[in-house]
């Protein structure tokens, strides 16, 4: 994980995809927030649909999921969102769910981190979280992801992590980038 030149205690907790992460908070001034990812429960549904709503908005998505849609997300043993928290405010989101094919894939979606709380390793933390489960609990051989050509940023964040491009998996319209990992086994 990379905290920049901050310092961070990360300490690794009895569920595998789950971790606490310690960093100043984003005002220099404040006092230190505890940031940490989880995966999701339905308890957590409404903080978690309002920061996929903020992403739609951030990214201009076109075909957005329902609450309803977004909820089926938190049922089943190969899928799942996960959180990141300051203290008790999620701050960041990333979902994962089973593709019918390839056969033992996953597609990741909607990684999103609010402005304030970017470059504290939030972002990394959530696609690791991710991929642990999908490898080890889920059983996927490969993982996913759909992109669109301007947003620069996030296609380097995912190369940085192994993500290759890839020839297109799904029918979204929007997307104009696909790139795929293998996750170890």
């Amino acid at each position: 994980m990379n905290c920049c030149d901050e310092v961070c205690v990360i300490e690794e907790t009895v569920m595998s995809s789950e971790q606490s992460i310690t960093l100043p908070s984003p005002s220099d001034s404040g006092p230190l927030s505890v940031l940490s990812i989880r995966r999701a429960t339905q308890d957590d549904l409404p903080g978690a649909f309002e920061l996929v709503k903020e992403y739609f908005q951030a990214v201009d998505v076109w075909a957005r999921d329902t609450e309803s849609e977004f909820a089926d997300y938190l049922l089943g043993d190969d899928r799942g969102v996960w959180l990141a928290f300051a203290d008790r405010e999620p701050v960041g989101c990333i979902v994962l769910h089973r593709l019918v094919r390839p056969l033992r894939s996953g597609e990741m979606k909607r990684l999103y981190v609010k402005p304030a709380y970017r470059r504290q390793g939030l972002a990394e933390g959530l696609l690791l979280a991710v991929e642990e489960f999908a490898a080890k609990v889920a059983g996927f051989e490969w993982l996913y992801l759909d992109s669109k050509d301007d947003l620069v940023n996030a296609i380097r964040f995912y190369q940085r992590h192994g993500y290759e491009r890839c020839d297109r998996y799904n029918d979204n319209p929007q997307a104009t980038v696909f790139m795929r990992k293998r996750l170890a086994d």
